[in-house]
C-alpha cells in the first residue's frame, strides 16, 4: 500500500480543470455510504499479515539490527508520494514495490491535460451533436426544451451525510511534501492533531526527510508551511510533523474510539491519491484486528498492525490521512492496501483493489502523544524472540535468539510468566495467535504495564499464565 515515490523526485500535484462556467451544482444523494514479542534482541516480536507465506520458506529470527525484519512480502504501504503501499512479506501477492519512477519532463501534468482535453473533445461532440439535433427540432416547430429554473439559495448538506462531514473535515487535512537532502521523497497526507500545529501522519511518508530533507504541509485553501519532524516511530508506523509558524485557528479533527468500530460501520478516507489531494472516498469497515506487516520496501525494517480493513478507495498518496466514522470522527491512520500489482506481478506502484488497511486511532493516539512527549516511540513487549513464519499454528518461541543472545530474556516478562523456548503461544487474552507476526500486532495494540493472558501449547498440552508486558523505547 505504498503510495510513496522514494527515489524520485517529488512530482508537482497535477491541476484539475476548472467546472464549466454554467454546470449546475451537484448535490450529495442521501445515505451516500458515507507488538510485539520482542527478544532477546528483538523488542517487538513478528506482526501479523494477511497473506499466506510462500511454499518452502523456513521459519526466521527477528533480526537484531531492529524489530523484525520485513516479512518475505508484505503489503505496501497506502501512500506517500506514489508508491502503493509496498513490502516484501509475508506471502505470494503482500510484496509491494515502494518508488514512483518520477514522471519524466512533461509527462506527469502533460498525461493529464491529454485527459482533459479528450474529455472536453467528448463533450464538445455530444454538445454539438446534441445542439444540431435540438436546432433541427426547433426549425420544425416540436422543441420540448426547458429552461433550468433558479435554486433558490444553496443546496443544503444535511448533518450526517458525507457531504456534511467531507466539509467539516477537509480544512483540517494537509497534503504533505517530503524530500531528502538528495531531493528524494514523495507525497502523503496529514490531519491536524492539536491547535499547537501537531500533524499525524504515517512513518513512511516522512521519512525521507528524517535527515536533513526538506518537509512541506499544503492545506486545502492552499496555504502552504513548512514542518518539521517531532518524532517517528517505524514500527508503528506512524508520525508527527509540527508546522513552523502554524496558524492560530487550527481546527483539530475529533478523535473516535476505534475499539466500538464495528463490521459494516460507513467510512469516509480523505487524501491526495496519486497527488490529487482533497480526494474523499466512502466504504465500509470490512474486518477488523487485520493482522497487517507492511515495509517500506527497502528490506530493512517492517511494521506490524492489527488493522482496521476498509473497502474505501485507497491509492498511493493516501497513506497518513484520517479514516472517519459517519460522523466524521477520526477511527484510523489510512496506511496500507494489497495490491495485485505487488509482489512480483510488476514494478508498477500499486492501486486499489477495495483492500485497505488503517492503524486503529486508540493506537495511533497513544503513539503519537509519546512522540510529542520524548520524541522517541515506546513499544510493548513480552521479552522473547518468536518465528517470523507464518504457519497458521501459533506463535513460537525460538530455540535460539538473536546474535546467540537467550530466546527468552533473563528476568523478562516471558521469562517472570514461565513461557520457554519450543512455546507456541496461541492466544492472547482472547485473540487467537496464528503466527509470530500476529502476535506482534496484537501486543502493540496494548501499553507497557498492561496485564495480558497468554494461552500456550508445551508438549501437547494446553496452558495459561498471566503476564505484564514489559517497554522498549526507540526503533533501534
Amino acid at each position: 500500500m505504498s503510495t510513496e515515490n522514494e527515489g524520485s523526485a517529488v512530482p508537482p500535484a497535477p491541476s484539475a480543470p476548472p467546472p464549466p462556467a454554467d454546470a449546475p451544482a451537484a448535490s450529495a444523494p442521501q445515505g451516500a455510504h458515507p507488538g510485539a514479542a520482542s527478544a532477546a534482541g528483538d523488542p517487538y516480536g513478528p506482526p501479523a499479515s494477511q497473506a499466506h507465506h510462500d511454499a518452502g520458506e523456513s521459519a526466521s529470527v527477528p533480526d537484531p539490527s531492529w524489530p523484525p525484519p520485513p516479512p518475505p512480502s508484505t503489503p505496501a504501504y497506502g501512500g506517500h508520494g506514489g508508491a502503493g503501499h509496498g513490502g516484501g512479506g509475508w506471502g505470494a501477492g503482500w510484496g509491494a514495490t515502494h518508488q514512483q519512477p518520477a514522471p519524466k519532463n512533461g509527462r506527469g501534468r502533460g498525461g493529464l491535460v491529454a485527459a482533459v482535453l479528450v474529455a472536453a473533445l467528448a463533450a464538445g461532440g455530444l454538445g454539438g451533436g446534441l445542439g444540431y439535433t435540438l436546432a433541427r427540432e426547433n426549425d420544425s416547430g416540436s422543441s420540448t426544451t426547458v429552461s433550468a429554473g433558479t435554486t433558490g439559495g444553496n443546496v443544503k448538506r444535511d448533518p450526517g451525510t458525507v457531504a456534511a462531514v467531507a466539509a467539516s473535515a477537509l480544512p483540517s487535512t494537509v497534503t504533505i511534501e517530503a524530500a531528502s537532502s538528495s531531493g528524494e521523497g514523495g507525497t502523503g497526507t496529514g490531519f491536524v492533531f492539536d491547535k499547537q500545529g501537531h500533524i499525524v501522519t504515517n512513518n513512511h511518508v516522512v521519512a525521507d526527510a528524517v535527515d536533513g530533507g526538506n518537509l512541506s504541509a499544503t492545506f486545502p485553501d492552499g496555504k502552504k508551511y513548512e514542518a518539521e519532524v517531532v518524532g517517528n516511530a517505524q514500527g508503528y508506523d506512524v508520525a508527527v510533523i509540527k508546522l513552523k509558524n502554524a496558524p492560530s485557528d487550527l481546527k483539530p479533527l475529533a478523535l473516535g474510539n476505534s475499539d466500538d468500530v464495528a463490521v459494516g460501520d460507513s467510512t469516509i478516507a480523505i487524501g491526495a491519491p496519486f497527488g490529487l489531494s482533497n480526494t474523499v472516498t466512502t466504504g465500509i469497515i470490512s474486518a477488523k484486528n487485520r493482522p497487517v506487516a507492511s515495509s517500506d520496501g527497502s528490506g530493512s525494517k517492517a511494521s506490524y498492525m492489527s488493522a482496521l480493513q476498509t473497502d474505501a478507495s485507497i491509492n498511493p498518496g493516501n497513506s497518513g490521512g484520517p479514516l472517519l466514522d459517519a460522523q466524521g470522527n477520526v477511527i484510523g491512520i489510512n496506511s496500507a492496501i494489497q495490491s495485485t500489482s505487488n509482489g512480483g506481478f510488476g514494478t508498477g506502484q500499486a492501486g486499489s483493489i477495495g483492500l485497505g488497511f488503517a492503524i486503529p486511532i486508540n493506537q495511533a493516539k497513544y503513539v503519537a502523544q509519546e512522540l510529542i512527549r520524548t520524541g522517541k516511540p515506546v513499544y510493548a513487549k513480552i521479552g522473547a524472540s518468536v518465528s517470523l513464519e507464518d504457519t497458521t499454528g501459533g506463535a513460537k518461541i525460538t530455540e535460539q535468539g538473536v546474535g546467540g543472545a537467550e530466546p527468552v530474556d533473563p528476568g523478562g516478562p516471558a521469562d517472570k510468566a514461565g513461557l520457554k523456548p519450543g512455546d507456541v503461544i496461541t492466544k492472547l487474552d482472547d485473540r487467537v495467535i496464528d503466527s509470530g507476526p500476529t502476535l506482534i500486532g496484537e501486543i502493540w495494540t496494548h501499553k507497557p504495564g498492561d496485564e495480558v493472558t497468554i494461552t500456550y501449547e508445551r508438549g501437547g498440552k494446553e496452558r495459561t499464565t498471566e503476564l505484564t508486558l514489559g517497554s522498549r523505547v526507540g526503533d533501534s
